[in-house]
């Protein structure tokens, strides 16, 4: 088994000469580091890329973020998803003003506590910026371990999670652990992969585990399955002297505090003649499909000219040329831009 300095020296090797150029590396500034690592939960470099390039143009600090409105922050996030991130992003700009005076904290117990921020961003946050020795894992890092090591344990288990953040924790080198976690995830982004991974080019590949076992592909073992739940969306646009209606998704659901045109979900899928008491006199436009990590959506849109009805509590009628300040969920961009060109 390698030692521990030889696996970091080993690591920290490959990334100088391996890792990407990306507009977050070698940013020492907390707030960016926070920025970057919460866009990229769930999202991908090449997308989460000009997001935020775009985020830190327009929330350049704590400050700016933290005075700015939810919804210019939802606008700006519109096609990321998640977008509760956005949500504790903001609240939690708002928080290091209120409780840190505008100071970004420095120590990985006040990071940690920050709304939003789990034990792998602190971790992240702590050591890339301030050099503090907490290693970050992430699913990247999970992969990498699991195989280098052969831990065949489920890494859906908690008990798992700890056991490989207390192993990196022993083969961090503890005066470079920005580094470090910084190099093994990339090693699990860009060479370790979950499918064909490249293990020839592998530092590691002679102490590889599953190579050498070839269980690549049972490493990392999880046994849980996400369970989907289909759900059936039918959207009314309401079209009549320049007008629509919209109205704000509140509750613990997704899209919260997005916009959207007024609204019937139903249990099974079925066409506008299907759904009972329904007032609505419309054409039927389009359906759309749309994936989440674990609903899956079916949305039909039915568009109403010349027809405004009685607005409900939560309703807003609105100019159609002012739809696009409002910020929706990615899957009304189209028809949002359509309605307005």
């Amino acid at each position: 088994m390698l030692s521990a300095a030889a696996f970091s020296k080993s690591l920290a090797d490959w990334f100088e000469e391996n890792q990407r150029l990306l507009p977050w590396r070698g940013e020492s500034d907390p707030y960016k580091i926070w920025i970057s690592e919460i866009i990229l939960q769930q999202t991908r470099v090449t997308q989460g890329w000009n997001y935020y390039l775009k985020f830190i143009e327009r929330f350049p600090n704590v400050k700016h973020l933290a005075e700015a409105h939810l919804q210019d922050v939802l606008h700006l996030w519109q096609g990321l998803g998640y977008y509760s991130r956005a949500r504790n992003l903001h609240a939690a700009a708002k928080q290091i003003i209120q409780e840190h005076q505008g100071r970004f904290p420095h120590n990985y117990l006040e990071i940690r506590n920050l709304k939003g921020v789990g034990n792998y961003t602190a971790a992240a946050i702590a050591s890339i910026a301030f050099q503090l020795p907490y290693a970050a894992v992430d699913g990247n890092v999970i992969r990498v371990i699991s195989r280098i090591f052969g831990v065949y344990d489920d890494v859906t288990k908690q008990k798992t999670v700890y056991f490989i953040s207390q192993l990196c924790n022993q083969l961090m080198d503890k005066e470079n652990p920005g580094t470090f976690n910084q190099a093994i995830m990339e090693l699990g982004a860009i060479q370790c992969t979950p499918k064909n991974p490249k293990c020839e080019n592998c530092p590691f590949v002679s102490q590889c585990v599953a190579f050498n076992k070839e269980h690549i592909h049972i490493l990392p073992f999880k046994s849980l399955k996400i369970i989907i739940t289909n759900r059936y969306f039918h959207y009314f646009i309401y079209i009549k002297d320049s007008y629509t209606i919209i109205e704000q998704r509140t509750g613990n659901d997704i899209w919260k505090n997005l916009y959207q045109f007024p609204m019937i979900e139903t249990q099974n899928a079925c066409n506008l003649v299907d759904i009972e008491n329904a007032d609505h006199q419309g054409v039927f436009l389009k359906t759309v499909k749309h994936k989440l990590s674990h609903q899956h959506l079916t949305i039909q849109f039915y568009v109403i000219h010349n027809y405004l009805p009685k607005l409900q509590n939560d309703w807003l009628l609105v100019l159609v040329e002012d739809l696009a300040k409002y910020p929706f969920p990615v899957v009304f961009k189209d028809l949002v831009y359509y309605w307005i060109s």
